[in-house]
């Protein structure tokens, strides 16, 4: 199975990156690829055999579905681990650098969309992290924009 790679650096601390990334109140702010798609619920057991479920849809109602799986490893602000509803694994590495982070994934691809869409839309939500948090948690001590 090919496995696809997108990655971030976000001008934040780590601890404030893995509290809105795994924070459910945050998620709902940040998790879509576009502006016409929003985050309607996440309820997220953040341990090792916990499982999170992220309903995701079209601000019009024409679409949505859940993006749910179940954590397979967690090393505080290092390093998550999940499987997908479907069997597919997915990694998130947070490499700290200073006052900086990368956010690096690595997930399995799915045979129904090509390669490209899968890791830009997966990109594009990971550009929405990165902006939202950046926007509502950075702080201009560090020089960081908002």
């Amino acid at each position: 199975m090919e496995q696809i790679k997108i990655q971030a650096n976000i001008n934040v601390r780590v601890e404030t990156i893995w509290n809105a990334y795994t924070s459910a109140e945050d998620i709902m702010q940040w998790n879509q690829a576009s502006d016409d798609w929003h985050c309607t619920s996440s309820i997220n057991d953040l341990r090792v055999g916990g499982k999170f479920k992220n309903r995701m849809e079209a601000k019009d109602g024409s679409a949505g579905f859940d993006f749910e799986g179940t954590y397979t490893a967690l090393d505080p602000f290092k390093k998550i681990a999940y499987v997908m509803s479907d069997g597919r694994h997915v990694e998130i590495h947070f490499d700290t650098k200073k006052n900086t982070t990368d956010v690096n994934v690595v997930f399995d691809a799915e045979s129904e969309n090509p390669i490209d869409l899968q890791r830009n839309g997966w990109q594009a939500i990971l550009d929405n992290f990165k902006s939202y948090v950046e926007r509502t948690y950075g702080n201009p001590a560090y020089g960081q924009t908002h």
